[in-house]
């Protein structure tokens, strides 16, 4: 008796393909879809091209801090200090360029110099002390937020360069720079996740460390690379941030690791590793910056933002598992 072979349907091939070809969910392109238009019928100024281009000015920082999410959770670990190492970097390139008065150039490196010094810290303690991620991470968050308050002196740091400047206000062609740095960035991350070597060997860790391990991956020595790499791109959040309000504010990036997570899980990122996606992760920030934008376009106050931001974060894991699951029994 021949055996009998079922198809899989039109939304499961849709998946799939969108899986393997673009590395994205489709659930959270629909998500997204769905969520911009919820907020056009609510908010009549939603679509006009000056809140279009709001969305992606403030969506650049949360999404590169979800890029750095995405790797460090991609490969099975962890990172609650983002927001903070951020407004360390900040504050740290704000130093140098107006406190020192050294050229531009160095406070950018400073910057990004800060947050990968920050994240190499974690990746030393989690590898070599085995304290656990989420407790090293919590650490740092205290930290480097009591370092930058320390530095600044409790103040915001004003008066940055011109040069500084442009990076956060600058509009070449009419876009804002922080966004072409975000979509620069998010291309050279989906090209190494996705199409090198170290990408497949962050998916490996998360996936399952021992046979990781089993394959000859030096596993200590790239998860110590991965928490480096995320601690610099939250350096250069702490940039793209300074230099758009123009002052290193000690208290920037408060609560925007739990963003950065969340937009990381709803892009497709397992919350426990072994899959991951940038162009998803892109997608979740898109999602993130719609619904904080439409909120406000409402005038929901702060608070209950951050409320949905909370419910937003618990249905995206509960989506993901689900999906995990049904995966499971096919």
């Amino acid at each position: 008796m021949a055996s009998e072979t079922t198809q899989p349907g039109f939304w499961a091939r849709v998946q799939r393909a969108s899986v393997e070809r673009l590395h994205i969910r489709m659930e959270s392109l629909v998500v997204l879809l769905a969520l911009s238009t919820a907020m056009a019928l609510l908010s009549p100024y939603f679509l006009s091209l000056s809140n279009f281009l709001n969305i992606l000015l403030a969506t650049s920082t949360i999404g590169v801090l979800a890029i750095a999410a995405t790797f460090v959770i991609g490969s099975g670990g962890l990172d609650l200090s983002l927001g903070s190492v951020m407004g360390l970097a900040g504050v740290a390139g704000a130093f140098v360029a107006v406190n020192l008065g050294w050229p531009s150039v160095l406070a950018v490196i400073a910057c990004i110099l800060a947050g990968a010094i920050a994240g190499y810290i974690n990746g030393q303690l989690v590898t070599r002390a085995f304290v656990p991620a989420f407790i090293v991470t919590l650490g740092m968050l205290g930290l480097a937020r009591g370092l930058a308050l320390v530095i600044s002196k409790g103040r915001a740091i004003y008066g940055l360069p011109p040069e500084i400047v442009y990076i956060g206000q600058g509009r070449p062609f009419g876009v804002p720079m922080p966004v072409i740095i975000f979509v620069l960035t998010a291309i050279v991350a989906h090209a190494v996740l996705a199409y090198t070597r170290f990408g497949r060997h962050t998916l490996a860790l998360g996936d399952s460390e021992g046979a990781a391990r089993a394959a000859g991956i030096r596993v200590e020595h790239h998860r110590r690379i991965i928490y480096t790499l995320s601690g610099a791109l939250a350096g250069l959040a702490g940039l793209l941030f300074t230099a758009r309000v123009n002052a290193g504010d000690p208290t920037a990036g408060i609560n925007y690791e739990l963003t950065a997570i969340t937009a990381a899980i709803i892009g497709g990122t397992n919350l426990f590793g072994g899959r991951a996606s940038i162009l998803g992760t892109m997608i979740g920030a898109l999602i993130m910056g719609v619904l904080q934008n439409g909120l406000t376009l409402l005038a929901v106050q702060s608070y209950y933002q951050q409320m949905a931001i909370g419910a937003v974060l618990i249905l995206a894991v509960f989506i993901d598992q689900y999906q995990v699951r049904k995966e499971s029994r096919v």
